[in-house]
């Protein structure tokens, strides 16, 4: 597709602005970058990798001098490979060349209780394989550059983390390693490549086969193609692999290949708009776009006559697979896809940045999302902020879909990611070990690289002895409402924890919009209307974990969306027993007022207060008694301003009713 001059400029000034973001907001002295900005963060693994890649188009585009972008990318890789790593709860980046998902700004070291991440590794090591190969001056900066890369890949023990013949997702210091693998078409296809390009610590031979056989292929708005629902993973691995012309067995029986795959999804998703069968406002076929970014809250509110279910972070998309979808579009998903469909993202990104402005296309490109739907001027949202009653718009950039805009905005113009990845000799073995033949890969002759002299580190004492108190819950526990996440119960929680024991932590599985029927068993089947068990963060998770104790923080979306105080008290019902044969002392939190709540549901909230204080005497916590009114509404002071959640001065009032519950002192009896 040949570009209009008015496309070229648009294209290099949306490239230029998200470039700035990560250059600018990059601490300068170890080069990590921000999960997010400008709200406080931690650091995001993933995000380091798609900012060493932007070094090196900055440098090619004359964003930064190319000296400068050398000594930035140095400063990153000489500072990873340095930070200490080992099997400690605290102090540590990461474990046996895996790093922890999210890493503390200044030291560098893991971010609370984080996993140590195998995906977000992965996507690091894009960016340090980059490095390795871009870099190629005689002069020391760029050899050390090349030396620290070859030594931070090859050190990542990609063995370790496939117990089941695939790649476990992740890997804690206090309960070992994850019950859950890779599976199935996703971002996962990088990690699988590099870790089977390995000369060190390779995954073994069936590993590539054995995720393949997991995928789902089908049909969506006409177009046939492997399915996975967020356009983020149809790009991720696309950022540095050009699979055009290259296939796997999987897809040569199917007469395509990864990149004609990744088009199709893109497609359909813009079908999916067009037709907008759920009616939300503003999609068309120029206006679209679903993957994993931030949304305005976890609350249900009615829009032209129909209750919606709004979402802050979450994956939206839509695929055959399932339909994820609150009316919140996704800069990153035109962006990312712009050398799949340019003739279809590139006006797309123009369209978003000509109806929302300057409100959505910032100097440093596109927030990360916007919602035309969530138009309520009468709560605060729990991200962003409404825009003259018009629409929704995040406050942040993230890094993860900063980095897919400026890279694949590259690779569409240049090839530039692609060329230089294509020397890779770990890149060039991880898909011949794949079985990928055709194109490129036929005539690859990179020179083997040296094995260089690691061995695999110790295990010393891991998993440690720690074990957990789990949270279970929604929004509340989640720690959405207080101005300052350090603020949240939970975070409290976990803190005090810390303090009073070094043989116990707190791990917090909450989730924003979720009922008691989420943290139902993986074995229960709901009822028609009712939503399914959450396998990630139901009663079922957590007794896998052999917690110390468990905290049920449920406030008030099951009456919201309907469910009796019956059904309610079944499911509280099911959750208890399950804990009890499992010999977990169980703590329940009361429900709590809800400003959208009539006269009706707030006298369901009081008959399930005192139901659950019937039969779970010497369980429960209170976290009604002052923050309700004497007629069961949100008393004021507590709002934190969109009438639902709950400010920082009332978490740290739920803090000390948890701290004084006895939780801690059960956890202890048990451990």
């Amino acid at each position: 597709m040949g570009l209009s001059a008015e496309d070229e400029v648009f294209l290099d000034t949306l490239q230029h602005r998200t470039f700035r973001w990560f250059w600018d907001t990059t601490n300068p002295a170890n080069g990590l970058v921000p999960d997010r900005w400008p709200t406080p963060s931690f650091s995001s693994v993933a995000a380091i990798g798609f900012g060493l890649t932007t070094w090196g188009v900055g440098a090619e585009r004359g964003y930064v001098a190319h000296d400068a972008a050398a000594e930035r990318t140095l400063t990153t890789l000489r500072f990873l490979y340095d930070a200490p790593q080992g099997t400690g709860q605290r102090g540590v980046t990461g474990y046996k060349g895996f790093f922890y998902h999210f890493l503390d700004m200044g030291t560098g070291e893991r971010f609370q209780t984080v996993e140590l991440s195998t995906i977000d590794t992965a996507l690091l090591m894009g960016g340090v394989l980059f490095a390795r190969e871009y870099w190629t001056g005689g002069n020391a900066t760029e050899q050390s550059i090349r030396a620290y890369a070859d030594s931070l890949y090859q050190r990542v023990e990609w063995d370790w983390a496939t117990p089941r013949g695939v790649v476990a997702m992740g890997w804690d210091p206090e309960q070992g390693m994850g019950q859950w693998d890779y599976q199935g078409y996703n971002e996962a296809m990088l990690l699988y490549l590099l870790a089977l390009g390995s000369p060190t610590f390779p995954a073994g031979d069936e590993a590539w086969d054995q995720y393949t056989s997991t995928y789902q292929w089908g049909s969506y708005y006409g177009y046939d193609h492997l399915n996975f629902s967020p356009l983020f993973g149809h790009q991720y691995s696309h950022v540095w692999v050009d699979f055009r012309g290259i296939a796997d067995d999987y897809m040569r029986e199917r007469g395509i290949d990864y990149f004609e795959n990744s088009r199709r999804a893109t497609l359909s998703q813009r079908a999916y708009a067009a037709d907008n069968p759920n009616g939300w406002r503003d999609y068309s076929a120029d206006i679209w776009g679903l993957s994993a970014v931030d949304g305005p809250a976890d609350i249900v509110r009615e829009v032209d006559g129909r209750e919606r279910q709004f979402f802050t972070y979450s994956a939206r998309g839509a695929s055959l697979q399932h339909v994820h979808d609150d009316g919140t579009l996704a800069p990153t998903a035109l962006g990312g896809s712009v050398p799949f469909a340019p003739e279809v993202t590139i006006p797309a990104l123009r369209a978003m940045a000509d109806r929302y402005g300057d409100a959505l296309y910032t100097r440093y490109g596109f927030l990360d999302s916007v919602n035309p739907t969530f138009t309520f001027t009468d709560l605060r949202p729990q991200h962003g902020r409404v825009v003259d009653g018009r629409f929704w718009v995040d406050g942040d950039h993230l890094g993860i879909d900063q980095g897919p805009i400026v890279l694949m905005i590259e690779n569409y113009r240049s090839g530039f990611v692609w060329d230089v990845m294509r020397r890779s000799p770990y890149l060039q073995r991880g898909l011949q070990r794949a079985g990928f033949t055709g194109g490129w890969i036929d005539g690859a002759t990179a020179t083997a690289a040296r094995r260089l002299p690691f061995t695999p580190q110790p295990d010393d004492d891991a998993p440690q002895a720690r074990r957990s108190i789990i949270v279970l819950g929604s929004s509340t526990a989640a720690g959405i409402g207080p101005a300052h996440g350090d603020s949240a119960w939970v975070s409290r929680f976990h803190n005090w924890v810390a303090e009073e024991s070094d043989d116990l932590f707190v791990f917090n599985l909450a989730q924003g919009g979720f009922t008691s029927y989420q943290l139902l068993p993986n074995d229960d089947t709901p009822a028609e209307g009712r939503p399914a068990p959450d396998p990630y963060r139901n009663i079922t998770q957590a007794l896998r974990r052999d917690p110390a104790a468990i905290v049920v923080n449920l406030m008030s979306n099951d009456r919201l969306s309907g469910f009796t105080v019956e059904e309610q008290l079944d499911n509280y019902a099911v959750i208890a027993e399950l804990a009890e044969e499992a010999g977990v002392p169980l703590f329940f939190t009361t429900p709590a007022p809800r400003a959208e709540l009539d006269a009706a549901g707030r006298a369901d909230q009081v008959a399930l207060r005192d139901a659950l204080y019937a039969r779970y005497p010497g369980r429960m916590i209170d976290f009604w008694t002052g923050i309700a009114t004497a007629d069961g509404q949100l008393d004021p002071r507590w709002d934190s301003g969109d009438h639902v959640h709950l400010n920082d001065a009332a978490h740290g009032l739920l803090f000390n009713r948890v701290r004084e519950a006895g939780v801690l002192e059960a956890a202890q009896a048990r451990h």
